[in-house]
C-alpha cells in the first residue's frame, strides 16, 4: 500500500511535470516548423498527391496509438531503417529515450497542427497574395508579411492543439518511451503508475490537474474561435 505520510506532489511528480512540459514545448516547436510547409502545400496544391499525403498526415487521428507506437518502435530499433541510420552516424538509439519520445510525439500530433493551419491558409484566398505580388513582393516576402499575419488565429490554434495533445499522450509514449523515471515518465504514464500502485490520492491530484488543463485548453480554443474561423469543420478537436 502507498505511504500515507508521503506528500501528494513529491520529487517524482515534479519530475514528470517538468518532463511533460519539456516534451510538449519541444514537440510543439518542431510541429510548427514541420507542419507549416506541409499545411501550405496541402492548401495550395492541385496535385493528385494531395489526397494520399493528406490521408497519411491525418492517419494518427484514427490509428490506435499503440499501433503507431509499435511501428515507430520497429523503425527506431536496431533492425529498423532509422535505428540503423542512427548507428551508422554514431548516434545513440532512440527507443526508450527522451529524443525518441519527441520523434514519436511529432508524428502522433502532426495532424493536430497541420489541419488548423491548412484551414487558415485556405481561408486567406488568392486576393491578398496576388495583391502583394503586384507590389513585387517575392514568395518568401508574401508568405511572411501577408500569409502568416492573416493566418495568426490558425497558428494560435495549431500551437494550443499541438501542445495539449502532446501533454495528453499515453499509448504511444508508453510504447516508445516506456516508464523510466526522470527520462521518459511523463504525467499520463505517472497517473497510470499511481493507479497500478493503488495510490489513488496522487492519481486524483495528477488526473484532476490534467482535467483542469484540458478544460482550459478547450475554453481558450472556443475564445479564439470567436475571433476567426481558424478551425475548419473537418479539423480535429482534442479528445
Amino acid at each position: 500500500m502507498p505511504d500515507t505520510a508521503a506528500p501528494l506532489i513529491g520529487a517524482a511528480e515534479w519530475s514528470a511535470i517538468r518532463l511533460t512540459l519539456e516534451l510538449a514545448s519541444l514537440t510543439t516547436a518542431l510541429l510548427l516548423l514541420v507542419g507549416t510547409p506541409i499545411a501550405w502545400w496541402l492548401a495550395r496544391t492541385r496535385s493528385w498527391l494531395k489526397a494520399p499525403i493528406g490521408a497519411a498526415v491525418s492517419l494518427p487521428i484514427v490509428l490506435p496509438p499503440t499501433v503507431l507506437g509499435f511501428y515507430l518502435l520497429l523503425l527506431m530499433g536496431p533492425q529498423g531503417a532509422l535505428g540503423q541510420a542512427m548507428r551508422w552516424l554514431g548516434l545513440g538509439g532512440l527507443p526508450f529515450t527522451f529524443h525518441g519520445l519527441v520523434l514519436a510525439s511529432v508524428v502522433y500530433s502532426l495532424p493536430f497542427v497541420v489541419q488548423p493551419l491548412q484551414a487558415a491558409f485556405q481561408g486567406i484566398g488568392d486576393g491578398p497574395i496576388e495583391a502583394a505580388a503586384t507590389l513585387r513582393a517575392g514568395p518568401l516576402d508574401r508568405f511572411f508579411s501577408v500569409v502568416i499575419p492573416l493566418a495568426g488565429p490558425g497558428f494560435a490554434a495549431a500551437t494550443v492543439l499541438g501542445f495539449a495533445h502532446t501533454v495528453g499522450e499515453f499509448g504511444i509514449v508508453l510504447m516508445v518511451g516506456g516508464n523510466i523515471p526522470d527520462k521518459t515518465r511523463v504525467l499520463s504514464v505517472l497517473v497510470y503508475s499511481e493507479v497500478e500502485a493503488l495510490d489513488y490520492a496522487k492519481a486524483h491530484v495528477l488526473a484532476g490537474g490534467m482535467v483542469a488543463f484540458s478544460f482550459t485548453v478547450l475554453l481558450l480554443m472556443s475564445l479564439l474561435g470567436r475571433r476567426g474561423n481558424w478551425l475548419a469543420p473537418g479539423a480535429p478537436a482534442r479528445g
